[in-house]
């Protein structure tokens, strides 16, 4: 795969993840989003409901497949079955976009269901270049990958998370989505300065931004998917639009999932801030600066 390749970006505007609550919302006729996203892995059956809902829903809205159990970095053989079945549902619904994840998540006793953070070394980046190689070929498509939220750090780590991204980008041509509040978490639970983690990434690698809620405990900020976006993720996202201009956004909401409504009124939150980009300089997390939000 070329290292020239030019990312290729989900459509413009402000997307929301298609969830199986909202389903009669969509069916009924498009909502006021400009896009959607699902989790590939839940269109991988033969028929079925899900892929009704799939193939009528694309007729009026463009399509991203975002993947969530492929592990690209895990040590195990690449699953050519799971990317046969990704490729297959690729070509059925012609998605704008394809995404996967910067982790591991198998291991020879089995898979763990879960984004696990990557040690942050050259070693693997020739692990991962080889295999995201492998991806994009299988798929005939460049792909994106997105920074996942991670609760320890690895004491050999030879990069911050997106200066990996960075290079992993320009020896594969993959692109990066760029998960904001995933940078907040990280920079409440290990002292990671997001604002220098957004400046390690050149523009024209981003594809994609998300938004997410996430929840405060005593122990650690988690990265639930459950809430709506925090004030200090908005002034994080007013940051990123300064750096990377207008891009594509989605709201993710995967738990206690509320009524379609609420999540449009985030994607309206998210278009009224890309109709007045401009750059916003932040200090770094105070790990209690969230609490209440």
């Amino acid at each position: 795969m070329s290292t020239t390749t030019s990312v290729v970006l989900a459509p413009s505007g402000v997307g929301v993840g298609l969830r199986h609550a909202h389903y009669g919302d969509f069916l009924n006729g498009a909502p006021a989003v400009d896009w959607i996203e699902v989790h590939s892995e839940n269109y991988f059956g033969d028929g079925g409901y899900d892929l009704h809902v799939l193939d009528t829903v694309r007729r009026d809205l463009p399509v991203s497949l975002h993947g969530v159990g492929l592990g690209l970095g895990s040590g195990m053989p690449l699953d050519l079955i799971h990317l046969g079945k990704l490729r297959r549902l690729v070509e059925r619904s012609e998605p704008t976009v394809i995404s996967e994840h910067l982790c591991w998540e198998a291991t020879s006793n089995g898979y763990l269901n879960d984004l696990l953070p990557m040690p942050l070394t050259d070693a693997s980046l020739t692990h991962l270049s080889s295999r995201v190689n492998q991806v994009q070929e299988t798929l005939g498509r460049s792909i994106l990958l997105e920074n996942v939220s991670a609760y320890v750090r690895f004491r050999d780590d030879q990069y911050g998370e997106t200066a990996f991204l960075a290079e992993l980008a320009r020896r594969t041509g993959c692109g990066v989505l760029l998960d904001v509040n995933n940078l907040y978490v990280n920079q409440c639970n290990n002292g990671e300065d997001a604002i220098a983690a957004m400046d390690a990434l050149p523009p024209g690698m981003v594809g994609e931004i998300h938004l997410a809620g996430h929840r405060m405990t005593d122990v650690a900020v988690i990265d639930d998917h459950g809430s709506r976006v925090a004030p200090a993720v908005w002034a994080l996202y007013e940051y990123a639009l300064g750096r990377f201009k207008e891009l594509p956004t989605l709201i993710e909401w995967d738990t206690d999932v509320p009524p379609l409504s609420v999540l449009l009124d985030e994607a309206q939150l998210a278009r009224n801030k890309m109709s007045r980009v401009r750059p916003v300089t932040l200090g770094p997390c105070d790990r209690h600066s969230g609490k209440g939000e």
